[in-house]
């Protein structure tokens, strides 16, 4: 055999496969059958995937699953227009990766559920919630124009569906990411790349409106680049404009549908999408029918609902419907990862300075909806009340028929801790006026049994116990901690000055409302922290051979054959990772309240904070900033957030609170807070100092104020304390002036958990 002629030979076949050939092949197709399997194997997914890998070139539709097959349509333009087939593999595998999502995490199930109650006019899993008069008015126009004629229903469960799907393809495309980060997470994420970069901007879109267009395609377009990608390419529009803030109002719903893996939420976002937009949705309907009457002048047999299809497709990035009839597979998890946090966070930023700098026209907006003007008509009232009564009415039936909350035989209610759903508030004119009532005794009535009304008290009064133990526990505290303070020397640049320890004991609900609205994807980023640094203590605890080294004592002979010398080998014998404590200072000064220094310092905090909790890491969180106490001159004021030994749990929400204040001393608080962290019985012990580098107060600044940092920093290490100072912006160049080597550039946040794990993986391998 001439192995030379046989490797010619290969070279001339390979060279004449054309793409058609090969992205239809059996063998790629089972390549991705195998691929589906392996990725799999962790749900003990029981289904085999099949995939079926077509070329047509002039068909839409570019991949589609019915949860057995998938389809995929590699002579679709979007992958036929790159010039290397490497390119289009990864852009074939991406959609691979899409509909695969479909097969694993797409409730089929819920979505037949929800459209048989649309057709009998009914909501699912539960009906929108209406907090103006004009949602009271759009569902009422939404249920009218649905049931006018059986073909408007088919528009309304067909819009419901896609609408829907926009959400779910955020949802399983953020599964994706964070479950299969190797091959198929990264085929997916160059497929998103492409996506973003030919979808249109609004601009272009408001020009495409002007061709025959409509309004409603660029609402759902900008739903669709938001959920999916966290973001909307505003072109040149302004903020104010009517489609950004139409999805501004919906991003609270929006994120929940893309994290919660509960199908039933999608489909609630799903009526509240409906309802709020309704006027939108409804013209853009009409418009359907009147194109659909136009193309049935021409000769064409279409539907309003296939033309509706068919518009659709336009939709840039968008995907077919899934089909199905199967549940998703078993998971734990509650709640899932959001894609592109750092995107979905800039935007929630511009939708805040949006309603920022137009307050006059959304309370004018607020009032039209109220109809407090006095000019609309009495009947208008009459009817918004009776609409908000019989929203009433149906949630109140279904909770009846669901039977939740009550007791057997009884008309009173089981009472629950947790909140179970409230009716929500509604704008009226006036109360109903009965008439011919009449007031009568009732001899039979007897005690209705109820036998939780012991144990709910018990509930109360152990909750009203906790909390005013861990009150006087917390105020025992900051007495300790202000004795602390007073008993350490802080040097004769300090002598003199006022220290005193903040803390306040109890958590109110505003602070718990404003963590749970902005922690989703900070959390995020530190379960990516977590991920990275738990993989290495359990390689560390576990032990391995490390292979490929220049130089050892033990020749690798699977590894003889190199060229480069890297033939030997270690073992590494499994060790138990050192012990760690964690101190947090954060500089509060008047300076961070520029160019959102405060910001990202509170971001790292509650990121940092949440990492070392996760691990079992002790972890103090101290901010510092200066005051002026009723005896006279400048006090060192330092604010406790989180401290080692937690009494109520709340040290999470504490954080909150760290805002910028007044003047900083750098020196005292820093020493304050390192003296607390010395008397840690860890082996590795750091301080993460995060500061704008300009230390100013009453007598203490410049280069002197420096050089007693610099000492400090000095001592402490001398005892064990590990600096690490972070900078943010174009504080870096005073921040690494001060403190040397221990400086730490945090200007990109999104960048914190990569630095971060570097620094403690370090220290974990001394």
């Amino acid at each position: 055999m001439n192995h030379k002629r046989v490797k010619q030979l290969l070279n001339e076949k390979r060279s004449k496969i054309t793409d058609r050939q090969f992205f239809t092949s059996r063998i790629l197709a089972l390549h991705f059958e195998d691929m589906a399997i392996a990725q799999t194997r962790r749900y003990k997914y029981n289904r085999r995937v099949h995939v079926d890998l077509m070329w047509k070139p002039k068909e839409d539709i570019i991949a589609r699953t019915d949860n057995l097959t998938i389809k995929i349509n590699a002579g679709h333009p979007i992958i036929t227009k790159s010039r290397v087939r490497t390119d289009r593999y990864d852009l074939v595998c991406g959609l691979f990766a899409h509909e695969l999502g479909h097969c694993l995490y797409t409730d089929f199930l819920t979505a037949q559920t929800y459209m048989n109650f649309l057709k009998v006019y009914k909501w699912y899993p539960q009906p929108p919630v209406l907090k103006t008069g004009t949602d009271i008015r759009n569902e009422q126009a939404l249920w009218e124009y649905a049931k006018t004629e059986p073909e408007h229903l088919n528009m309304l469960c067909y819009l419901a569906h896609y609408i829907e799907n926009i959400l779910e393809d955020g949802y399983i495309e953020s599964r994706v990411l964070t479950r299969f980060t190797g091959r198929l997470g990264i085929c997916l994420d160059i497929l998103r790349e492409r996506q973003w970069a030919e979808g249109l901007t609004l601009t272009q879109l408001k020009e495409y409106e002007e061709d025959g267009g409509h309004i409603a395609m660029s609402v759902l377009q900008s739903i669709l680049s938001y959920v999916k990608f966290g973001q909307i390419k505003y072109g040149d529009e302004p903020l104010s404009d009517e489609r950004i803030q139409a999805v501004f109002e919906l991003l609270p719903e929006l994120d929940s549908a893309i994290t919660d893996t509960s199908a039933k939420n999608r489909w609630s976002v799903t009526n509240q999408i409906l309802v709020r937009c309704w006027p939108y949705w409804q013209d853009y309907l009409e418009h359907c029918e009147e194109l659909q009457k136009e193309a049935a002048a021409a000769g064409g047999a279409s539907s309003a609902a296939e033309t509706l299809s068919e518009t659709l497709r336009a939709l840039s990035g968008s995907s077919s419907t899934a089909e199905g009839a199967t549940a998703p597979v078993a998971d734990s998890e509650e709640t899932s990862e959001a894609s592109c946090s750092t995107h979905r966070m800039a935007t929630h930023a511009d939708a805040e300075s949006a309603s920022e700098e137009e307050p006059a026209d959304s309370e004018k907006a607020e009032t039209a909806d109220n109809g407090s003007s006095g000019d609309a008509p009495e009947e208008t009232s009459k009817e918004e009340s009776e609409s908000a009564g019989s929203a009433a009415t149906e949630t109140d039936a279904e909770n009846d028929s669901n039977e939740i909350g009550s007791l057997p035989g009884s008309e009173k209610q089981a009472v629950s801790e947790t909140e179970t759903g409230r009716m929500s508030y509604s704008k009226t004119s006036r109360v109903s006026e009965p008439a011919g009532g009449e007031f009568e005794r009732n001899d039979d009535y007897h005690r209705e049994a109820y036998s939780g009304a012991a144990s709910d008290i018990e509930r109360m009064l152990d909750k009203m116990a906790e909390k005013a133990a861990c009150s006087t526990l917390e105020n025992e505290r900051i007495r300790e901690l202000n004795d602390a303070a007073q008993g350490i020397s802080y040097g004769n640049i300090h002598s003199g000055v006022h220290v005193r320890v903040n803390r306040f004991a109890e958590v109110d609900d505003q602070l718990i409302e404003q963590y749970e609205a902005i922690s989703g994807p900070l959390l995020t980023i530190s379960r990516q922290l977590q991920k990275t640094l738990l993989q290495q203590l359990k390689d560390r605890q576990r032990g391995a051979k490390q292979t490929g080294l220049l130089m050892g004592r033990r020749l690798d002979s699977h590894t003889l054959h190199r060229q480069d010398g890297k033939v030997f080998y270690k073992n590494a014998l499994p060790s138990e990772a050192p012990q760690l404590a964690v101190a947090l200072l954060l500089d509060e000064s008047g300076s961070m309240c520029s160019c959102d220094r405060c910001t990202y310092a509170r971001a790292a905090a509650i990121i940092l904070y949440d990492f070392c909790c996760s691990l079992h890491i002790p972890v103090i969180v101290y901010g510092h900033s200066t005051g002026y106490p009723r005896d006279g001159g400048e006090s060192v004021e330092l604010y406790s957030y989180a401290e080692f030994d937690a009494i109520d749990h709340d040290d999470k929400y504490r954080l909150m609170d760290i805002s910028a204040r007044s003047n900083n001393r750098d020196g005292a608080a820093l020493r304050f807070v390192a003296e607390q962290l010395s008397h840690r019985p860890e082996e590795v012990r750091i301080l993460i100092l995060v500061s704008d580098g300009q230390p100013a107060a009453d007598g203490y600044y410049g280069s002197a104020a420096e050089e007693d940092l610099r000492g400090i920093k000095q001592e402490y290490r001398r005892k064990g304390i590990l600096f690490i100072a972070a900078a943010i912006g174009d504080d870096k160049q005073n921040i690494e002036r001060i403190y040397g080597d221990s400086f730490l550039d945090i200007t990109d946040l999104n960048q914190l958990p990569v630095k971060l794990t570097a620094v403690v993986k370090r220290h974990i391998r001394a």
